[in-house]
């Protein structure tokens, strides 16, 4: 069994990387193998509703990391989505590409475990936490809890290093999702039933 660790911050080694690579260590201690996908620095593209995915399988922009990131999650058991808080909101660039891969790929999502981790100076945790995880609940993920809701605090590794609660909660995050790997791998989700549509102005 695998799990994506997602760092969705322009920075590799900064605070989000610190705060997934405690995960890291617990999932691997409990046998579970992991890999990391960097966002990176180089320009994305938002999605702009031209629905071409649903035929070729992927989003037709195929020169930045929306194609290869989905690539990824496809190939993992779970997922596990970083970011900094940027104006009490994940990263914007971030939330562009998630938007096309969980657009043209969710089906592909469907049953797998999700968890989001987020990383402040100080404050906005929560309402970016709340972002990511609307990737997960629109996408029938089950989603891993932890202790609390899932925020490391610090300006710099160093400080991050020192949250000790934060990092105990990326430690309890990442011995739930192990737990749920190995519980849903002889007892898969339920089937969905066909998506029904509706829209909310009568004609």
């Amino acid at each position: 069994m695998k799990v994506l660790l997602v760092n969705g911050s322009p920075k590799e080694k900064g605070c989000t990387f610190t705060a997934l690579s405690e995960i890291k260590g617990v999932l691997e201690n409990n046998g579970i193998e992991t890999d990391f996908f960097h966002l990176g620095k180089a320009p994305v593209h938002g999605c702009i509703g031209c629905r071409a995915c649903g035929e070729l399988g992927k989003c037709v922009f195929d020169d930045d990391v929306c194609n290869s990131l989905a690539d990824e999650m496809k190939k993992a058991d779970g997922i596990i989505l970083g970011s900094p808080v940027y104006y009490a909101g994940a990263n914007g660039a971030f939330c562009a590409v998630l938007d096309r891969v969980f657009y043209s790929q969710s089906r592909s999502f469907e049953g797998k475990p999700g968890a989001a981790i987020v990383s402040c100076r100080r404050g906005g945790a929560s309402s970016a936490f709340d972002r990511l995880n609307k990737y997960f609940t629109i996408s029938s993920m089950p989603v891993v809890p932890s202790q609390y809701w899932n925020a490391v605090h610090g300006n710099t590794p160093e400080d991050v290093a020192q949250d000790k609660e934060g990092l105990q909660i990326m430690r309890t995050l990442g011995a739930n999702m192990a737990w749920m790997l190995k519980s849903l791998q002889n007892n898969p989700t339920p089937k969905r039933e066909p998506r029904e549509w509706t829209n909310f102005i009568k004609r």
